[in-house]
């Protein structure tokens, strides 16, 4: 029976073309080159598009990366059949896949909540309804719609992933595409739903005036814990969330979850563990802007305002996803050689610092370089769109152009296949509940909770010592 593309990411042996970092350096530098043009293109506010308004290109944006997320981890590349995928050449892979993602991400948006659910549904999906209303301009009911639109796919990026990474695609796991696929769509699609209108409608509810009490919870429930009626607050742990799911496919290959041997009991820590990790450091950045700008006010705007400072605790997370993916996607999840506790710990401090080093550069350099304005808390500011857009680069470059050209894509052998499931459950097998297991827990706790104190401690004087943005 046609397998489609399942397993095709882990079946196959990217073989690096020249040896050293020069084939990750070369990708870089290519990636980086066709993410500047097409930022130019459909982003840029000099370019041609001018998308980046913001809402509308992050609309898109954001869909693009659900659209892929979809194709690969969902649908394991369904309806392209496997000999397609070895056999076919990586640019050609890449263009067919990026237009075939592109055409599900308009017809999702135009057709489904434009023309749905924006005509016969929920009026602030489409923005021809909403201009209708009094008071509300053409400019307005696109950013209103665009921003409505992109919410549930803050949602979607989520839990799409997440139920392939902790559920491990059960209780559908055995089926075959498509019918695993548009099982898993399905159940995470009704996912998103409910938790957007608990989290994001009441939000939207609020954004015309008189407030929507008849069809939302006016004010939002949140607003004394949160401090704000806004639903950045949402926006912000639903971003770390996104982030952590990642961080926990890739840097940290699914540990300490993959240590709980009963299957349910796993996957439901993953799943909530995973949610635990994203809460902690949304409360943690927020924390942390407080240590560094002072406490927020409410009643006032941009940095000292609550609903942009949570805003900020997702641009913050989304820093370091970047730096997590070229780990895993381009130095082969570097470093391998030592047991898995210690490489996803030596991950993690390299993906920080890659994630502290990218927040500076961006802040000194976007302006000039990408068309935002300059500033930290600027409403023509949103960090998330340029990372997103690059990580959809990457994404494309890496799943379905197999790093071409600094890499040649060889399928694997069966035995290398099994050599290498072989050694990822010595690995887990290796980190055994012994009585060295729990120093090294102990140690651990303590590095953390030592690392903590000396962050709270050291980063309002970094931050004075550090000029971030010039002339600020």
């Amino acid at each position: 029976m046609e397998r489609y593309g399942e397993g095709y990411l882990e079946e196959r042996k990217l073989v690096k073309r020249w040896s050293g970092p020069i084939p990750a350096l070369v990708s870089l530098a290519l990636t980086l080159g066709v993410f500047y043009l097409t930022w130019w293109i459909f982003q840029d506010p000099r370019g041609l598009m001018r998308m980046y308004t913001p809402y509308v290109g992050y609309m898109y944006c954001r869909w693009w990366l659900i659209m892929m997320i979809w194709m690969v981890y969902i649908f394991n590349f369904w309806p392209f059949k496997r000999k397609w995928l070895e056999n076919t050449h990586p640019l050609t892979k890449g263009v067919v896949l990026t237009l075939v993602s592109t055409v599900i991400l308009v017809g999702l948006i135009k057709g489904f909540f434009e023309g749905l659910m924006g005509n016969y549904g929920l009026a602030y999906f489409n923005p021809e309804q909403l201009e209708k209303l009094p008071g509300i301009t053409s400019f307005f009911a696109i950013e209103y719609a665009s921003l409505a639109i992109l919410m549930f796919a803050a949602i979607a990026s989520w839990l799409s992933p997440a139920w392939v990474v902790a559920f491990e695609e059960a209780p559908w796991e055995k089926m075959k595409q498509p019918g695993k696929g548009f099982s898993i769509l399905i159940m995470t699609f009704f996912l998103s739903t409910v938790v957007y209108f608990v989290t994001m409608h009441p939000h939207m509810g609020i954004l015309y005036h008189p407030w929507q009490y008849f069809t939302s919870i006016a004010p939002p429930y949140w607003e004394q814990f949160a401090n704000t009626v806004s639903g950045n607050f949402h926006v912000s742990w639903i971003m770390c969330c996104t982030v952590v799911v990642w961080l926990v496919e890739t840097i940290w290959e699914r540990y300490p979850f993959s240590l709980i041997k009963n299957d349910w009991a796993r996957r439901f820590a993953a799943f909530f563990g995973i949610i635990a990790i994203a809460l902690a450091m949304h409360f943690f950045l927020y924390f942390a802007q407080e240590l560094t700008w002072g406490e927020a006010i409410r009643g006032t705007r941009r940095a000292f305002a609550p609903d942009w400072r949570w805003l900020h605790v997702g641009e913050m997370a989304i820093f370091f996803l970047v730096p997590a993916l070229f780990v895993t996607f381009y130095c082969d999840n570097w470093p391998k050689k030592y047991s898995l506790p210690v490489n996803v710990l030596l991950r993690t401090i390299a993906t920080t610092v890659g994630a502290i080093a990218l927040y500076i550069v961006y802040y000194k350099t976007s302006h000039d370089f990408l068309g935002t304005q300059k500033g930290f808390s600027h409403p023509q500011q949103f960090p998330m769109i340029p990372m997103i857009w690059l990580v959809n680069i990457w994404l494309v470059h890496h799943w379905f152009m197999d790093n071409w050209p600094a890499w040649k894509m060889v399928p694997k052998t069966v035995e290398e296949i099994e050599a290498d499931h072989a050694a990822k459950l010595a690995a887990i097998e290796d980190v055994r509940l012994n009585s060295k297991f729990g120093v090294g827990l102990g140690a651990g706790v303590a590095m953390g909770v030592a690392f903590y104190f000396v962050t709270v401690w050291a980063l309002p004087a970094v931050y004075a010592a550090v000029n971030i943005i010039p002339g600020k």
